[in-house]
């Protein structure tokens, strides 16, 4: 016997404010019965569970999003989700265009952008 991931939990101090954000960021819905205020929030299409807990984030995550654009560059991708609401925490970028840019969503989680495939040479 095996087991499946059904979820990957992402706890937050505003389960519903920040399953928004990655809503908007994925360009997914929330489960059509999330409201404000709930404590719990899905994206049913990304296995993406956003739980309230009591507790606010203190250190590093230990696992984190790599985000790849499919229909813009890196560095349009990461203009957008800093409108969005994400901050930049650290940017790895190089001057030959290779690199990441560390960002953070609204309750400071860390994900990453990388170059799209275009960019690769994908």
């Amino acid at each position: 016997m095996t087991s499946a991931i059904r979820h990957v939990t992402i706890d937050c101090a505003d389960a519903y404010a920040v399953a928004h954000f990655w809503s908007q960021v994925l360009d997914l819905p929330l489960a059509e019965e999330d409201r404000p205020g709930d404590a719990e929030a899905l994206i049913e299409d990304a296995g993406l569970l956003f739980v309230t807990v009591p507790e606010r984030k203190t250190v590093k995550n230990r696992v984190h999003f790599d985000l790849q654009p499919d229909d813009r560059t890196r560095d349009e991708e990461v203009q957008r989700l800093l409108a969005l609401g994400a901050t930049v925490l650290d940017d790895q970028r190089t001057g030959d265009g290779e690199g990441w840019v560390v960002l953070a969503d609204p309750e400071g989680n860390e994900f990453c952008v990388e170059r799209s495939a275009a960019e690769r040479g994908y």
